[in-house]
């Protein structure tokens, strides 16, 4: 059956519910606020800013595939964050033909602002539930996620390299301040983590893998398996970004780290999280990780419940 065919199955109540929710939704995050987030850019600006503060830099080209934008619209509005100091462009040099855009030190900064904004009004609009309520509602938002875009892109996993662990460190600190308000101290601590992987790691007991998937410039996913002692290995670092949820990427990150750890000699493989990370514990569970201690400690900016998950292999 083809398009058309599918169109006419879907009742006109259906397509007015689906209407109402949207028009409910836009409302309610502010997406038709003259100045998205309080601040003084438009949401496609905003959008923009939040996509280039995923990578070091991108092909314009590129960004436009991404965010599906006309090609005169995202130049007019490169030229006004160019303006504003925001961002700047160059030529590759590989291809003078294509152009290159990253965001300046005052443009990451302002996308760092926006993320805590974006994360504040999240939490803002989520503490009017209860804890109950909060999962009701992200299990809903993952469910319209997986009907709507799951098979409709596919991804791969690869090893990351020295390239990969910049990315690693910023993604981890700007999403984590977009999605949960952690303060710098939280990539501080993944910057260090980093470093030290880097700096001495055994590849034949320790690695690090990276996601891309269709569709979508740059990783959009990590995860590390790296030595705690010569019968545990240690996961660390699993980010999975929203550009790819749904389609099970972390689920595959976290069976390639199994499999290595396996395959290195390891007895056993331990991790540590945080109880707010619930789609992280729900992956972490159907892998076969049970929970083995759990504390409360302040950290980021907040007060948490960090928690160790352990199986064996």
């Amino acid at each position: 059956m083809g398009a058309a065919g599918d169109a006419a199955r879907v009742s006109a109540e259906r397509i007015a519910e689906v209407r109402a929710f949207n028009r409910f939704y836009t409302a309610i995050i502010g997406l038709l606020d003259e100045g998205y987030l309080d601040s003084a850019h438009s949401l496609s600006e905003v959008r923009v800013l939040f996509e280039l503060g995923r990578r070091p830099e991108t092909e314009v080209v590129a960004l436009r595939r991404d965010l599906g934008l006309d090609a005169g619209y995202l130049s007019r509005m490169l030229a006004r964050l160019g303006s504003a100091g925001l961002v700047e462009r160059t030529r590759s040099a590989r291809d003078a033909r294509r152009q290159l855009v990253r965001l300046t030190a005052r443009g990451r900064a302002e996308q760092r602002e926006l993320d805590r904004r974006s994360a504040a009004g999240i939490a803002e609009l989520m503490g009017r539930l209860d804890d109950a309520e909060q999962e009701r509602l992200v299990e809903a938002m993952g469910t319209i996620h997986g009907l709507l875009g799951e098979g409709r892109r596919s991804f791969r996993l690869r090893p990351a390299t020295d390239a990969d662990l910049d990315w690693v460190v910023r993604r981890h600190g700007s999403l984590y301040a977009e999605e949960y308000g952690w303060d710098s101290s939280f990539e501080e601590l993944v910057g260090d983590i980093v470093k030290a992987y880097a700096a001495d790691h055994d590849p034949d007991r320790e690695g690090a893998w990276i996601a891309e998937a269709d569709g979508v410039d740059g990783p959009v996913g990590c995860v590390f398996c790296v030595r705690a002692d010569d019968r545990t290995a240690k996961l660390r670092l699993l980010l999975v970004d929203p550009a790819a949820r749904g389609l099970g990427v972390g689920a595959a990150l976290v069976d390639e780290c199994l499999a290595f750890a396996s395959k290195a000699g390891y007895e056993r493989i331990t991790l540590w999280t945080n109880d707010v990370l619930t789609s992280a514990r729900r992956i972490y569970e159907r892998a076969g990780f049970t929970l083995r201690d759990s504390e409360p400690h302040h950290s980021f900016g907040h007060s948490l419940t960090g928690q160790t998950w352990d199986r064996d292999l």
